[in-house]
């Protein structure tokens, strides 16, 4: 079986800077790591691929420092790696990015199932890896959290609706997204990581696409406008009280009300 898993280099902090202009994050110098949701779907292909065999390759959308997250993945298990870097393909909003992806996804060959973690910790908007199969052509299922099930020709899976657990039968190719409880990922190997530190990342651009057309992608080909976007303040005002019981809870009463709570 051909896994392809779609991980992502996010910001490993809360400090990061927002461009006035474009309404996106400044991601040069900041300390970066793999989306955490991302690492789930990954172990989730490693377990496939245990238990059916095949490859398992990766793909990433960012600048050229996102292939760290590549070699995270190598060191966890995946065969193979692609980066698509563009700066074309800088400032897409959720459309644009899904469209980008799709585009490197077909440049890779027969997939046979494609994961995706939940989403992403620095938007959390979750649609990316639905728009990519609509992209795509293919069935998808989002919110999985159980694999019951592999045929030879389809995968039969648990996905965590609103108020109840849906079982689905879905024929490959496919794409999923997968949730934080489906599996515990594994640590990265030091021995992998020698073993895979010379390891080719291909790296594709706009010109290696079937589409180039530049409308398609970047800030270009993102119809979501932002109309401002900034870091929550940070408030650590405190008050300390002294009293008795009786005291503090006046005070606690007064205060509320003096706040509008109560």
């Amino acid at each position: 079986m051909d896994i392809l898993v779609c991980i992502k280099q996010v910001p490993g902090t809360t400090k990061v800077e927002v461009d006035p202009v474009t309404g996106v994050l400044k991601r040069d110098g900041v300390d970066s790591k793999m989306n955490p949701y991302d690492l789930y779907a990954l172990e989730t292909a490693l377990k496939i691929k245990e238990q059916k065999g095949g490859t398992i390759k990766v793909i990433t959308m960012g600048p050229p420092q996102a292939t760290e997250v590549i070699k995270e993945a190598y060191m966890m298990g995946a065969d193979e790696g692609v980066l698509l870097s563009d700066r074309k393909f800088a400032g897409a909003d959720v459309l644009a990015t899904s469209y980008t992806i799709s585009q490197g996804v077909k440049q890779m060959g027969n997939i046979d199932l494609i994961l995706c973690g939940k989403q992403t910790t620095d938007g959390d908007t979750a649609q990316v890896g639905p728009e990519m199969a609509e992209y795509l052509g293919i069935p998808h299922i989002a919110n999985v959290i159980k694999i019951e099930d592999i045929k030879n020709d389809a995968m039969v899976v648990e996905m965590d609706m609103p108020n109840t657990i849906e079982v689905a039968e879905i024929k490959f190719p496919c794409l999923l997204t997968v949730e934080k409880d489906i599996f515990q990922p594994r640590l990265p190997s030091y021995r992998k990581k020698l073993e895979t530190k010379d390891r080719e990342i291909k790296m594709l651009s706009l010109k290696d696409f079937e589409d180039q057309d530049e409308k398609r992608y970047g800030l270009n080909g993102s119809p979501t406008q932002v109309e401002r976007i900034f870091p929550p303040a940070v408030n650590t005002d405190k008050e300390m009280w002294n009293g008795t019981g009786e005291e503090l809870s006046e005070k606690l009463s007064l205060k509320l009300k003096e706040l509008k709570f109560i």
